[in-house]
């Protein structure tokens, strides 16, 4: 994150107090004549006071850090994600663009992300969905209903984001790990399934965990995100998919 560091400079109480104060000057006419005009105790609490929460508010303007405003860094991160939904590559994606459909302006962007890979990062990493729900009484229904939910996922925001995302995940590397760390739970639900079956009997136990979850997984999402065969229907993938494995996957 780049820091935007201001620091202000107060005048000490005498300084800002100055003439305005009452106090007169050493030697000046007031104190020849004795006559000076000095505030009740009640008008200065009420200046200091006042001058305490205009100095409150200077800061807080100008406090370094990020962010001030978490409605402001909503808005940024939801004008992302939407515009990549729109189709917008993150080549192609400007700070220009972003700030016009926040309704903020260029610098509020920049006070919080230095450059637009740290926003897109941040963006990424907001991206979630939530994890199907499972009955556990079926090992092929658990598997039905994890790969509905790629099927599913097509429709919504992050599947139309994914095609975008595509060619920048092969040169950013925190990009990559960004999008591991958003899958990772999606991916793990679907390994508990495989090894509650490996525990219960049903599945084989020599059952390789992890290549079966990329064998259940990877057809379900290219389709899903390339349209790799545009002449297969979708709505019956999972199930051709899970009977075309599961008899070698039982014990």
């Amino acid at each position: 994150m780049v820091t935007m560091m201001s620091t202000d400079f107060h005048a000490s109480g005498a300084e800002a107090t100055g003439a305005g104060s009452g106090v007169p000057a050493r030697g000046g006419r007031g104190a020849e004549s004795g006559n000076v005009a000095t505030p009740s105790d009640a008008a200065t609490r009420e200046d200091t006071a006042r001058e305490d929460t205009v100095t409150r508010e200077e800061e807080a303007r100008r406090a370094p850090g990020r962010p001030r405003s978490p409605r402001a860094d909503e808005a940024i991160i939801e004008a992302v994600l939407d515009l990549m939904a729109e189709g917008t590559s993150v080549e192609a994606l400007s700070i220009e663009a972003v700030a016009a459909r926040a309704g903020v302006g260029k610098a509020t962007i920049y006070r919080r992300w230095p450059n637009k890979e740290t926003l897109v990062v941040d963006a990424l990493g907001a991206l979630k969905g939530p994890l199907p729900e499972l009955a556990g009484e079926s090992i092929r229904e658990d598997l039905l209903t994890m790969l509905r939910s790629t099927t599913k996922a097509r429709e919504s925001r992050a599947g139309r984001i994914m095609p975008c995302l595509i060619p920048e995940l092969q040169r950013n590397p925190e990009l990559q790990r960004q999008y591991r760390r958003i899958v990772e739970p999606r991916r793990e639900r679907m390994r508990e399934v495989l090894r509650r079956g490996v525990a219960s009997g049903e599945l084989r136990a020599d059952l390789d965990i992890d290549v079966t979850a990329a064998l259940l997984n990877a057809p379900m999402v290219v389709q899903a995100v390339l349209n790799w065969n545009p002449d297969l229907d979708t709505s019956k993938l999972p199930e051709q998919i899970v009977d075309a494995l599961l008899p070698s996957m039982l014990a």
